[in-house]
């Protein structure tokens, strides 16, 4: 049995970890940790846990009684705590913050793992080096569904041209905490840009794309980090959406040379044959597909040299804790979809 415990436990994807971990047939949740809530029953924070559990959320951090420790905090803060506690060697790290998420690379067979360590937890290409790895960093919700769409044109050498990417986030994307764009009464029935062209997961998508292309295909220039330098750019537009979770993503590619649409549908088919929640889909997706599920769904079109690629994901499971407990079943040498094959609504 897989002993685990959760560091910032009240947020969102603190709540949709327990709910995860509570209904896991092979892992026990011993703490769930919070410093505001100490004492509070999980149930009184997270109210669909009620008749779940009767545990209650502590200050407490008692490493030793886990075999993993998931970290749930804002970015920023994982680095500062890890620096300042002692975490034995034998607990592995679950980090769902972007803060180890840059050099966490682990791709090619001869690469080595970060200099802190840390693995990049994408297994649609980084199965073997999480099954080996000890920490581990979860990838972004964005960056996941922008990924899943774009790796197997990546990987065939097919971007060599600018590419454009529009994305529509739900509410639970900005977290917990209250702000200004959150509120109902401003998100009900409306729509925003946000980040336009600055988005922090530009980073590791960017990266992610770079270590998987071939040698001889054009540089994926990430232009937060390298503004004036050559190569192709991914040009992304975030958009804020009036439901509260699930991503939707368009990703436009102009191809070096026109391809047909079995060819395109033959790519995506054999470069997620073996993954265990990603699927090409033949039919045109809408977002309730993988609300709830830790599917990504993923469909071309292809319009002469220029391909139209959709991925979906639900930003709070394939993009945060669902694939976190899919990077610990493979980390524990389990089954990688124990506790992960949950069911999509139909309506």
């Amino acid at each position: 049995m897989i002993r685990a415990g959760i560091l910032g436990a009240a947020g969102y994807t603190g709540g949709e970890l327990i709910r995860l971990l509570l209904n896991h047939a092979e892992a026990r949740l011993v703490f769930a940790n919070s410093e505001s809530n100490a004492g509070n029953l999980l149930s009184d924070v997270h109210e669909g846990l009620i008749g779940e559990t009767d545990m209650r959320f502590t200050s407490e951090l008692p490493f030793s009684d886990v075999d993993v420790l998931f970290l749930c905090f804002g970015h920023g803060k994982s680095e500062k705590f890890l620096s300042e506690h002692q975490i034995p060697s034998s607990v592995r790290i679950i980090d769902l913050a972007q803060d180890f998420r840059i050099g966490a690379r682990h791709i090619r067979g001869d690469a080595s793992p970060s200099a802190d360590g840390f693995v990049y937890g994408l297994p649609e290409v980084n199965r073997s080096q999480i099954a080996h790895c000890q920490r581990l960093a979860n990838p972004g919700c964005f960056a996941t569904c922008i990924e899943v769409g774009l790796l197997p044109l990546a990987k065939a050498g097919l971007l060599t041209a600018d590419v454009c990417v529009n994305a529509l986030t739900g509410s639970t994307g900005a977290g917990q905490k209250p702000a200004a764009t959150t509120h109902f009464s401003w998100r009900e029935g409306n729509i925003s840009v946000y980040k336009l062209f600055s988005h922090q997961h530009l980073h590791e998508i960017c990266q992610t794309l770079n270590e998987i292309k071939p040698a001889a295909a054009p540089h994926i220039v990430d232009t937060l980090s390298e503004p004036e330098a050559e190569g192709v750019t991914i040009d992304f537009i975030p958009y804020r959406g009036d439901f509260a979770r699930g991503i939707f993503c368009t990703e436009v590619v102009r191809l070096p040379e026109a391809i047909s649409q079995e060819e395109a549908e033959k790519l995506y088919k054999n470069f997620y044959e073996t993954a265990a929640f990603t699927h090409y889909s033949e039919r045109p997706l809408d977002l309730k597909q993988v609300v709830n599920t830790n599917k990504a769904l993923v469909y071309a079109d292809v319009f002469g040299r220029k391909i139209v690629v959709t991925s979906v994901i639900d930003n709070l499971l394939k993009g945060a804790v669902g694939q976190a407990v899919q990077n610990m079943n493979l980390m524990f040498g389990i089954s990688e979809d124990t506790g992960l094959r949950l069911k999509a609504s139909a309506f």
